[in-house]
């Protein structure tokens, strides 16, 4: 197995997250198709509680329902707090890039994205704050552009 680390000779180092198994993919995809994202993609976080996609949709479809924005403010701090997790266990010492051009990448990143926007909702400006300066040390080209939209 590759190292999930790259050492860069002209920046800090890079982690890549180890992709899900084929069978979590799968799940995964079959919650994507279901017409109750939240019961679909909470089913997948109680199988695989590991899984940063299944945390990132679930809080996304927690967001797009209007449940209660704690709801989905737990969620999203589910998958960040397992995000770091999945980071420190790849190698990840608390500093270096985690770029959302790795797909593998993208479950943290949404989660730490959907916890800043539901800090602002819920008027928790330093926890935002805070959040939105972490998107940049992880990726300095945060926002990706199929994001910068929203």
């Amino acid at each position: 197995m590759n190292d999930p680390i790259s050492l860069l000779s002209h920046g800090p180092p890079e982690t890549v997250l180890i992709p899900e198994p084929e069978e979590v993919l799968a799940a995964l995809t079959e919650a994507a198709a279901s017409s109750d994202l939240v019961t679909a993609f909470g089913s997948v976080c109680i199988r695989w509680p590991k899984c940063l996609e299944a945390w990132a949709s679930l809080g996304e479809s927690l967001e797009a329902s209007e449940a209660t924005p704690a709801l989905a403010y737990a969620a999203f701090r589910a998958g960040y707090h397992r995000g770091l997790d999945r980071l420190r266990a790849g190698g990840w010492r608390g500093s270096g890039y985690v770029r959302w051009q790795h797909q593998t990448n993208r479950g943290f990143l949404r989660s730490l994205s959907g916890l800043q926007r539901l800090a602002i909702a819920i008027g928790e400006d330093d926890e935002a704050q805070r959040c939105a300066v972490f998107l940049l040390q992880l990726d300095p080209e945060w926002p990706p552009s199929e994001l910068a939209g929203e």
